[in-house]
């Protein structure tokens, strides 16, 4: 689709003439230029800021309808907690079992549904599918996740999280312990070949580094560990492959671990703490969260259990 700027629209952003054009929202077009299907005078345009002038010649490669990024429908069931919110961004505390964002093989609503109900403007944030989304919590994993509310404070903070600036801690229950009560698990992980779904440690991966400490262990019923990790890279179940990696993989990971043998039903991980600087104001923000009750019960009964272990009367 081609058109020529008229005098109307004499130094209006490129992104909104496209939008004007096409009758598509400005989260697609702006999917569209970074694909470079908007040219300006036949020269690709590099962002949807950059203003028109009369007579310019836009062009807009639109797609089939298939393939256009699909608009996510604001869902106010969606629950979560707010931590802490201002005009850039939004911390939340993400709930078990909610999905971040849509992805293949997924249905239902996800946490970018219950932002845009919440927070309208970050239609115009970021991915047209994942709007306002930072970074990821795997569904069964609890707590802390940035979500911006301005694409200046992605940008800033999604160079800040490639640059290791934004430091993130969990809290998870290993099944077994580690050798060592610190350590650092440096081993690449890709895709599994045998299962697609599945990550694995491969020499042919990419980097990854996590970082943990033992807080507590038990040896009843079984021997098990309360661990904090830290990253220095943001894989996709970076922890859980790690964990198993060194033989303690998170209680309750029926993927990377063995089975479920208390019932717990999903993998005990929880982003506990989350600190950066804010895309804004610079000030130095720190957040942190308790975990949720499965996890706090399966705290409670190892703690309880071990030390009627441990007052037992030997004789």
């Amino acid at each position: 689709m081609r058109d020529e700027i008229p005098n109307a629209l004499d130094g209006e952003r490129v992104d909104r003439v496209a939008a004007l054009m096409t009758g598509l929202s400005r989260s697609a077009i702006t999917k569209l230029i970074s694909q470079g299907d908007v040219s300006r005078n036949g020269q690709k345009v590099e962002s949807g800021s950059d203003r028109v002038t009369l007579g310019d010649q836009i062009e807009v490669d639109v797609p089939l309808e298939k393939e256009l990024p699909s608009e996510l429908v604001a869902d106010t069931e969606v629950q979560f907690e707010v931590v802490h919110e201002d005009e850039s961004l939004v911390v939340i505390n993400k709930p078990i079992g909610l999905v971040v964002h849509p992805g293949a093989g997924r249905s239902g609503s996800t946490l970018a549904h219950g932002l845009l109900a919440r927070y309208p403007e970050v239609v115009q944030v970021g991915e047209p599918d994942r709007p306002g989304i930072v970074h990821r919590l795997d569904r069964d994993t609890s707590g802390l996740l940035i979500c911006a509310r301005t694409n200046e404070a992605l940008s800033q903070l999604s160079q800040d999280l490639a640059d290791r600036l934004i430091h993130r801690s969990y809290l998870t229950i290993a099944s077994g312990c580690p050798e060592a009560p610190k350590g650092t698990i440096d081993a690449p992980i890709g895709r599994s070949r045998r299962a697609r779904t599945k990550m694995t440690v491969t020499e042919d991966g990419r980097e990854a580094r996590t970082h943990y400490e033992v807080l507590e262990t038990w040896t009843y019923p079984k021997q098990a560990s309360l661990l904090k990790c830290t990253l220095d890279t943001g894989r996709t179940h970076q922890i859980r492959v790690h964990l198993r990696a060194i033989g303690c993989p998170v209680l309750g990971d029926a993927v990377y671990g063995k089975r479920d043998p208390f019932g717990i039903g999903r993998p005990l991980l929880h982003s506990a703490e989350i600190s950066f600087v804010h895309p804004v104001t610079e000030e130095e923000m720190n957040f942190v969260c308790k975990p949720p009750a499965d996890f706090d019960r399966a705290l409670s009964g190892f703690r309880v259990q071990n030390l009627d272990d441990a007052s037992a009367d030997p004789g």
